[in-house]
């Protein structure tokens, strides 16, 4: 019977790379892996078929001899058994506990130093401390070194015993014979859970576990021209690590409560100030809020609703520098809502003076102005 093309085997193309033919192989051997398919008689031999494949085109020699001379130049001809005599060459796996780490979920854990977790902490500051900067002191809980028992977990004055089950491995190992060599499952220790050693007598204080949960009390420098959502990282102040492992850090996520009066756009502040009619009218120098204080603003004549001014250099200062924004002031023209009857007549009086009398000939100022607007019509109409 002759054999398929190893590329065919695995799915992939003749230029694919050393990467790509790693992936296929990898998602194949899960799907094909006898455990995982004990119902598919077929599945034994097609799992030896895609480890062939992949020993051969992993290695960049045999690969190149394959390509030139196909089976007949890597010795691999219908009689050859493979890596199933004398066990498989599991390559990039790190051996066969690696493979059934990847088939199984796991079940050997890290003996090495790990880095401990980052926190987070959510810190709502005024409108001008996030303007100017603050400093802040906040109380975050966070796990840290039992003080009873030095973090050991045992009560003071015993220690730590190596696992009875694991013999201080951490694992337990079920070898088994198969077809295609002999095969190491490997798990976690249940007494140990992987630790390698246990607590006869476990501290008081902590449990056995070495760490307590505390509240700790860290200081905050919340810089000038923080926004909303920036987020401000103190290095080292996050969970312990474990196993001689650095900390982790704690993150910082500022949140600004809104201001009454102004509004911020990135590094620029908006504020709204009423004036009167006559101000609007006659013009006048009036007195504005800041972040810092009052300053005068001249009012031009003739002002309308809605126009603005800008304070240079009156806005937020810039986080890193360079400045600071502006200040926009847009002026609102407030109308009186109680007028006394000289008040009245004085705006009457005014109005005609301006040519805007509300009543002339019988005719209202709206009126009048819906024949102007009509009028204007027909004559482009015409």
């Amino acid at each position: 019977m002759s054999k398929r093309d190893y590329y065919e085997v695995l799915g992939v193309d003749r230029n694919a790379s050393p990467e790509e033919i790693k992936k296929a192989y990898r998602k194949l051997a899960r799907q094909y892996h006898p455990d995982v398919n004990k119902a598919d008689p077929q599945a034994a031999e097609k799992f030896k078929e895609i480890n062939e494949a992949y020993e051969v085109l992993s290695d960049p020699e045999k690969r190149r001899q394959y390509d030139q001379f196909g089976h007949a130049g890597v010795g691999q001809g219908p009689g050859f058994q493979g890596a199933g005599q004398g066990g498989f060459d599991f390559g990039d796996f790190g051996g066969i506990g690696d493979l059934f780490d990847m088939f199984f979920g796991g079940g050997r854990r890290r003996a090495g130093p790990e880095r401990g977790a980052d926190l987070e902490y959510d810190l709502t500051v005024e409108f001008r401390e996030a303007a100017f900067g603050t400093e802040k002191e906040i109380r975050v809980p966070r796990t840290e070194t039992c003080d009873r028992c030095g973090g050991s977990g045992a009560r003071p004055g015993t220690r730590p015993e190596r696992c009875p089950t694991c013999g201080g491995t951490g694992h337990q190992e079920t070898v088994m014979n198969t077809p295609f060599g002999r095969v190491v499952n490997r798990r976690v220790c249940p007494t140990c859970r992987g630790e390698g050693r246990y607590i006869p007598e476990p501290c008081p204080k902590c449990g056995g576990r070495g760490q307590v949960r505390v509240m700790r009390t860290v200081q905050v420098k919340v810089p000038a021209g923080v926004d909303e959502g920036n987020r401000i990282r103190l290095a080292g102040h996050g969970e312990p690590g474990s196993r001689g492992g650095p900390p982790g850090d704690l993150y910082i996520v500022v949140h600004i409560r809104p201001d009454p009066f102004f509004e911020r756009d990135e590094y620029d502040v908006h504020c709204r100030v009423p004036i009167t009619f006559v101000q609007a009218a006659l013009g006048d120098e009036i007195e504005v809020p800041t972040l810092e204080g009052r300053v005068k603003l001249k009012i031009p004549p003739g002002t309308q609703t809605g126009t603005s001014f800008r304070l240079k250099g009156k806005g937020i200062p810039r986080l890193r520098g360079g400045g600071r924004g502006d200040q926009h002031v847009h002026v609102v023209v407030v109308t009186p809502t109680k007028l006394s009857d000289r008040a009245r007549e004085l705006l009457r009086e005014l109005g005609r003076e301006l040519g805007e009398d509300t009543h002339e000939q019988g005719q209202t100022f709206f009126e009048r102005m819906k024949a102007a607007f009509m009028r204007e019509g027909t004559g482009r109409n015409g």
